[in-house]
């Protein structure tokens, strides 16, 4: 059996077999609720919107950043007739309040100035909305980030390890040691329309997520994010050093993710300069695991490591 292979097994059963707690009792289907809009500024004054769905009496806080190209509503939040597959939802379900972040240039955010988006740029906008969060919640605050956003998070919570109590990184798509050589992008962006193929492209895995739901999230997904977000000086992904991160980790992927091999898991998971970590492997999910078949056990291995004791 491979290194890798023995975590993964170790680390899943362990994390499935933690009780639930008494405020994660309510099915996801009674919540109906409709995402409230906020408003943070950045740095420079720039307005980040933020995506609030909360429970009563929520034992912990998370919150959510999006991928490359789809912003939090379709990502975090898409509604179903008859599925449930709002990761928000799942979420208050288990105890915890949600706070989505838009990206600059991303769903209800609008582009920086210069029309482009940078990694340090990120980090820095959500160490403002962290901090705004933290200032409305008394419970610990967890920051989980999804591909792309997995990246912002490594780097934010290298950055800011005080203002994060727990980290977890899904579908991360970066391997590191990996080196990007310096270049900043000038001019006006491409802003590239989106497209319906590149909407439903991390469904993978046949039969794991109807026809009604692709479509429906297809559907949020072009309505919510028309034109691709840019981004420049990706040479600032080089500060990305796992032995860096000392915050309670949870490294999790699915089993035919494409975007996020066993291999460059591993390296990041061994390299994570905190002793308290976990790595889990979803059973047959690809890059949107949360959305598909094995959401239940997604959803398990998040609550038993943000809310275990």
């Amino acid at each position: 059996m491979k290194f890798g292979t023995l975590i993964l097994t170790v680390v899943a059963v362990a994390l499935l077999t933690v009780p639930r707690p008494l405020t994660a009792q309510t099915p996801d289907e009674t919540i109906a609720t409709r995402p409230v809009r906020h408003s943070v500024a950045a740095d420079d004054g720039h307005p980040i919107t933020v995506w609030e769905k909360s429970g009563a009496d929520a034992a912990a806080t998370v919150v959510l950043l999006h991928g490359r190209t789809w912003s939090t509503l379709p990502d975090f939040d898409l509604q179903v007739e008859g599925e449930d597959l709002s990761l928000m939802d799942g979420l208050i379900a288990r105890g915890f309040n949600t706070y989505g972040v838009d990206q600059r240039g991303y769903g209800a955010t609008p582009r920086d100035s210069d029309g482009w988006q940078t990694p340090d740029e990120a980090v820095e906008d959500v160490a403002r909305v962290v901090e705004w969060v933290r200032a409305r919640e008394t419970g610990p605050v967890h920051v989980f980030g999804w591909s792309y956003g997995s990246m912002v998070g490594q780097l934010f919570a290298q950055r800011y390890p005080d203002l994060v109590d727990r980290l977890v990184l899904f579908g991360y798509p970066w391997t590191p040691g990996t080196t990007v050589p310096e270049e900043t992008v000038g001019g006006a962006p491409p802003a590239n329309l989106t497209t319906a193929e590149g909407a439903a492209s991390d469904f993978i895995v046949e039969g794991s997520i109807s026809e009604a739901a692709v479509a429906e999230y297809v559907r949020h997904a072009l309505s919510a994010d028309p034109v691709r977000a840019d981004w420049t000086a990706l040479h600032q992904w080089n500060a990305l050093d796992p032995s860096m991160v000392t915050v309670p980790t949870l490294v999790i992927h699915g089993e035919h993710d494409p975007l996020a091999p066993e291999e460059a898991q591993a390296a990041l998971f061994r390299g994570l300069g905190t002793p308290d970590k976990a790595w889990v492997v979803v059973a047959g999910g690809d890059h949107a695991a949360f959305l598909e078949t094995p959401r239940p056990y997604f959803l398990a291995a998040l609550e038993a490591f943000l809310l275990r004791r």
